[in-house]
C-alpha cells in the first residue's frame, strides 16, 4: 500500500459549466477500477459557476475569466490537491497562464482527447470537431491534432450554430433538448467524411448520452471521459515517479 505522501489528490477546477464539473466527478468514480471505497481517488471539486463565460471573453465580448479561474486554483491548493484537471475545453485557451499560476501539474484536455483517439483505434483518421465558438474559431484542437497525424475537417458555420444550440440547452439544464442539434452536427461531420468526432465541449457529452452514440457511424471521443481516464492514470502513478 502507498504511503500517504504518495496518494494523489485530484483538484477539479469546475463550474464551467456546473453540470459538466459534477459529471466529470461522477465519471471519475465510474471509470476508476475499484473494489471498495478506499480504491477510489481522493477528489476536491471547485464547482464555481461565477466564472465569466470563456467563449464570450475569448471572442472579445465579455469579462476576463482568468482571475476567477486562478482563485479556484488557490482554493484547490489550500484543499490539498496535488494534481489539477479542468473539465472545460474553452478554459484551455488560458492553459499557459493557468499552468504558470500554480506549482501543481495541470492536465491538458486536448492531450487527453488525442490519447483517447489513439485508444479508440482511429489514429490517422479524419476527425470532425465540435465545441464552443471560441474553441472552434481559435483552433484549440485543430493544430495539435494535425501535428499528431489526425486530418481535421474545417468547421462550417452551421456546425458552430448547432454546437451552440446544444451547449446552451445543457447549460439551461435541458440536456434532452440538446440532443437534436448535437446529433445533427455529428451527422453533418460524418457526411463530410469524419471517421471520428470530438465532443470538444464538456456540455456536449451530456447532450449525447452514451446509449445513443452507436447510431452515428463514427467513433465519438468524449472530452469528459478522456480527461477522466488521464487523471485516473496519473493518480495511480506514485508521486515520486512523476517528479
Amino acid at each position: 500500500m502507498n504511503e500517504v505522501k504518495n496518494v494523489q489528490v485530484l483538484g477539479v477546477l469546475g463550474g464551467m459549466g456546473p453540470m459538466a464539473g459534477a459529471t466529470f466527478a461522477s465519471r471519475m468514480v465510474a471509470l476508476t477500477p475499484a473494489a471498495r471505497d478506499q480504491d477510489h481517488i481522493p477528489l476536491v471539486l471547485c464547482n464555481d459557476p461565477r466564472v465569466p463565460d470563456r467563449s464570450s471573453a475569448r471572442l472579445g465580448q465579455g469579462e476576463d475569466p482568468l482571475p476567477a479561474m486562478v482563485a479556484g486554483l488557490r482554493l484547490l491548493e489550500r484543499a490539498g490537491a496535488t494534481l489539477i484537471a479542468i473539465p472545460c475545453n474553452t478554459a484551455h485557451l488560458w492553459y499557459d497562464q493557468l499552468a504558470a499560476a500554480t506549482s501543481l501539474p495541470v492536465l491538458h484536455i486536448v492531450e487527453s482527447v488525442r490519447d483517447d483517439l489513439e485508444r479508440l483505434g482511429v489514429a490517422g483518421c479524419r476527425v470532425g470537431l465540435m465545441g464552443t465558438a471560441a474553441t472552434l474559431q481559435l483552433d484549440l484542437y485543430g493544430e495539435p491534432l494535425r501535428r499528431h497525424g489526425f486530418p481535421v475537417l474545417p468547421t462550417e458555420p452551421e456546425e458552430v450554430r448547432l454546437c451552440a444550440e446544444a451547449i446552451d440547452a445543457v447549460k439551461a439544464n435541458d440536456a434532452e433538448r440538446g440532443f437534436a442539434p448535437a446529433a445533427a452536427c455529428i451527422r453533418r461531420l460524418v457526411a463530410r467524411g469524419a471517421r471520428a468526432v470530438v465532443l470538444g465541449c464538456t456540455e456536449l457529452p451530456l447532450a449525447v448520452p452514451h446509449a445513443s452514440r452507436g447510431e452515428f457511424g463514427a467513433v465519438l471521443t468524449d472530452s469528459i471521459d478522456a480527461l477522466a481516464r488521464t487523471a485516473i492514470r496519473r493518480c495511480h502513478t506514485p508521486m515520486e515517479r512523476q517528479a
